[in-house]
């Protein structure tokens, strides 16, 4: 079964939508990218992420992680999220220099920046596996399945980007 609830984020921010197994949390996603669910627990964990959640939007980084599962996930994908969940906080890597990286860590020749970005947009747990911090090259601002403008409002509250 899977249980629900909505963390009402900032006003520079979509709200977040919140799921899990009753034990852990196994989903964290802009309500503008997912179909609003209706709360329909209040859990232990929804509130340890609830607490990491706030320190966040507080503009400083959480001295700890929600317990947090990820389902389904290749083993491309858990590489790619094993780098994103160590980009620093304010900090941003490109697309192409996660690619860089896989391919180091693999002994390959190259890797697909576009392969990157599908599995950093598959992320289930945004923020705490800090998707929104990977640009393109150059550091552009690319899209984010959360909206574009909930990346910018992250970026700027860690001081990644100019206010």
């Amino acid at each position: 079964m899977t249980f629900t609830s909505i963390y009402t984020t900032p006003a520079a921010f979509d709200n977040l939508l919140m799921t899990s197994d009753g034990k852990v949390l196994t989903g964290l996603h802009f309500t503008k990218s997912r179909k609003a669910a209706e709360p329909n627990k209040a859990l232990p964990i929804f509130k340890d992420v609830s607490r990491w959640l706030d320190i966040y939007f507080s503009g400083r980084e959480p001295d700890f992680t929600p317990d947090f599962r990820i389902d389904n996930a290749t083993p491309f994908r858990k590489n790619v999220l094993e780098i994103l969940s160590h980009i620093p906080f304010g900090k941003v890597l490109t697309y192409g220099e996660i690619a860089k990286s896989i391919a180091e860590r693999n002994g390959l020749a190259k890797m697909s920046a576009q392969a990157v970005g599908g599995a950093v947009g598959w992320n289930p747990i945004c923020i705490i596996i800090p998707c929104h911090r990977v640009v393109g090259a150059n550091n552009k601002l690319t899209g984010y399945g959360g909206g574009i403008e909930n990346k910018i409002a992250l970026l700027k509250l860690e001081g990644a980007l100019e206010q």
